[in-house]
């Protein structure tokens, strides 16, 4: 079933207040005739009669009692789209869902809400959280609005706006190399590497770097699925890994961990606010991304 017209619950509303056809018709600048075929119409399409008709007077029925109050809200909904376009009215907060991963929400993002509220007073953002994938696959079914990620995107239908490089560092807690070091490629065999996954999203981007020659072969691997996991086990000495410079920066300047063979620069990639392709909200999108790249990474 079809929506009702707006003309013709502004009808009904008009029959409704003055119960008399010919009166309200004069309302809504209808001839008699016309104005009956709407609410012939919109009985029809409601399949249920609104107005109990005698020779001397009508009166709402049941069904029409019912309609008045969501009748006067749709009308006045459409009208207020109509305003709102024009300017005379205020628009309505929007809700937006940003995605991002649990670390980097928790050190950049969560800060950042306050600069990002003071700029968009007319939208109101709300947080999801999860990894690259999940996030690219919730965008592509609405389920959030923006994400910031730095997984590389070969989906046509998400775009994206740069907002920060993202350095990478290959680390290890300074009380593991007490105990075994890690100064030549050779030692490798005797660390454990971790990483997120069994295709090394994070070691790749040291082993693919030039410089690099080819890749090490470690004792035994590891994988922890989030890179936050990944930073408290490589604090904690339980091997080595590739990280996020922004996230392991304090603990290299208190010498906590130290970068492994320091002679290869990891390759780097992007923070990017990733959003549908066809989303007619670019514009805004752009002016947050604006708003974020003006801050640091923390």
């Amino acid at each position: 079933m079809n929506a009702p017209s707006v003309d013709n619950l502004r009808c009904f509303l008009a029959a409704a207040t003055s119960l008399n056809f010919r009166t309200a018709a004069k309302t809504v600048h209808l001839s008699p005739a016309a104005f009956g075929q709407r609410i012939a119409q919109l009985e029809a399409q409601l399949e249920a009669p609104l107005f109990a008709r005698s020779t001397r007077s009508i009166s709402l029925t049941p069904a029409g009692v019912a309609l008045v109050p969501q009748a006067r809200a749709a009308v006045a909904a459409s009208e207020a789209c109509l305003r709102v376009v024009k300017g005379e009215l205020e628009a309505l907060p929007m809700e937006l869902v940003v995605g991002t991963r649990h670390e980097l929400g928790m050190s950049w993002i969560v800060p950042a809400l306050d600069t990002l509220k003071a700029r968009f007073t007319r939208q109101k953002l709300n947080l999801y959280f999860g990894s690259g994938e999940d996030l690219l696959v919730r965008l592509r079914t609405r389920e959030i609005d923006l994400a910031v990620t730095s997984t590389r995107l070969a989906d046509p239908r998400l775009d994206a706006v740069v907002l920060h490089p993202e350095r990478y560092v290959f680390v290890a807690a300074r009380s593991l190399l007490a105990r075994e070091p890690f100064s030549r490629r050779a030692h490798a065999a005797r660390h454990t590497l971790i990483d997120a996954a069994p295709d090394l999203p994070l070691y790749r981007y040291w082993r693919d770097a030039p410089g690099s020659a080819e890749a090490l072969t470690f004792a035994d691997h590891w994988y922890l699925g989030t890179i936050e996991a990944i930073a408290w086990a490589v604090r904690e000495g339980r091997g080595v890994a590739v990280l996020p410079e922004y996230l392991v920066a304090r603990s290299l300047a208190r010498k906590q961990l130290v970068e492994l063979l320091p002679s290869v620069r990891a390759n780097e990639d992007h923070f990017r606010l990733v959003f549908r392709a066809d989303d007619a909200r670019r514009a805004l999108f752009e002016a947050i991304a604006d708003t974020l790249r003006a801050l640091p990474l923390r």
